[in-house]
């Protein structure tokens, strides 16, 4: 238990002198392009996000006992308050070896009807479950009497460091993620869903990053989420520099038990979700979810085997686009002005991934097996090495 206790001292030492955990920016990486107040997907007006965070024993692992490394996060497109009120969404898979469950009826849809849930892999089906019964609960459907629908939940696996088969995520775990959902800032790192990932050699976690896009006389926001659980030491890169061969000397993970013996190089995944309050409709965003897969090359993603690296991009425009009853009106932006959005995802995806590592605090769990936070000033020094600062 005293690690948890030191573990949280640091998390709340970290927040309490940034104002919020600590970005990349801070640490003074030149990443390209304006970000919005909060550097963060909430940054998107109505977009809400929420935690649960569940870290809880030490030492020898215990089936069903622990340690347990894991969590749960809530992204509500336009607020826990609206209740259903779809989203224009589309989707990408850069490699499919994980799930984002509900996607099938976003393709033939368009429409994004649900908030997206983002777990550890053996969580998906009890997080879908505690996410209906809520909807039942809450009236989510506004008195509709007769509805059907496909909760967006999405994983990437935390065996590494949780008790992964002791299926420790509950509904009331859910419920507070759901509860916890707010606007503003939002933490980053060993949290939610991102509790127990590791990324690119290092511990990896829950990153946000948001762009401002500026188009004739109007403002656009473009946000960025990623539960970040991917990636090869060896293919690690920061605005061009290769900061992990460069630290390769340098503490990454600790092996005392499996899963090592079937742990690949590059083994993990990423979810990355995509918000924008720009008029795009359902192929303009798989579009924008493409783009995705540019800013993780960018950082040394490849999509490897082990992988599963999945996207959605959604819409808050176009809020009274859905209906059951009526021809509805849109607006779309044309389509000769969506590079500026490409560019924008590639760079919010970018530093959203480092943003996760640089909150990350290393972190032990099953049988001391450890990952390490990518340390602060080795990455700082690299950089200037390379006349990158």
């Amino acid at each position: 238990m005293k690690r948890v206790i030191v573990f949280l001292w640091i998390a709340l030492s970290i927040s309490h002198t940034y104002g919020q955990q600590r970005k990349a920016r801070d640490l003074g990486v030149p990443f390209l392009g304006e970000t919005g107040t909060y550097n963060a997907i909430t940054d998107v007006p109505g977009v809400e996000v929420g935690y649960s965070t569940i870290i809880s024993g030490d030492n020898d692992h215990i089936l069903g006992k622990g340690p347990v490394r894991t969590g749960v996060t809530a992204i509500f497109p336009r607020g826990k308050q609206k209740k259903f009120s779809p989203v224009f969404a589309d989707w990408h898979s850069l490699n499919g070896n994980g799930e984002m469950t509900g996607t099938t009826w976003i393709t033939e849809s368009g429409f994004l009807e649900t908030p997206i849930m983002i777990t550890n892999t053996n969580s998906v089906g009890v997080v879908r479950d505690a996410v209906l019964k809520w909807y039942v609960d809450t009236d989510w459907y506004r008195g509709e009497n007769w509805w059907y629908t496909y909760p967006v939940v999405a994983e990437t696996y935390d065996g590494f460091l949780n008790d992964i088969y002791g299926f420790h995520v509950k509904e009331e775990h859910v419920l507070e993620a759901i509860n916890d959902a707010k606007s503003g800032p939002i933490a980053e790192g060993n949290v939610g869903g991102g509790v127990g990932m590791t990324c690119l050699g290092f511990k990896g976690g829950t990153g946000t990053s948001s762009r401002v896009i500026k188009l004739k006389d109007t403002t656009y926001t473009l946000g960025v989420l990623v539960q970040s659980n991917f990636g090869g030491k060896n293919n690690f890169s920061v605005l061009g520099v290769p900061v992990g061969r460069a630290l390769k000397d340098t503490l990454n993970y600790e092996y005392h038990a499996p899963p090592k013996s079937r742990r690949q190089e590059g083994d993990g995944s990423i979810i990355v979700v995509v918000a924008t309050d720009a008029p795009l409709l359902p192929h303009q965003l798989k579009r924008i979810a493409q783009r995705v897969t540019i800013g993780i090359g960018v950082v040394g993603g490849r999509g490897s085997n082990g992988s599963g690296d999945i996207f959605i991009a959604f819409s808050t425009a176009n809020e009274d686009a859905f209906s059951r009853e009526k021809t509805t009106d849109l607006k779309m932006l044309s389509n000769d002005w969506m590079t500026p959005f490409f560019d924008a995802t590639a760079q919010a995806v970018e530093e959203a991934v480092i943003n996760a590592m640089i909150a990350a605090e290393t972190m032990e769990g099953i049988n001391k097996n450890k990952a390490y936070n990518l340390p602060p000033d080795l990455l700082i020094k690299t950089l200037k090495d390379y006349n990158r600062m």
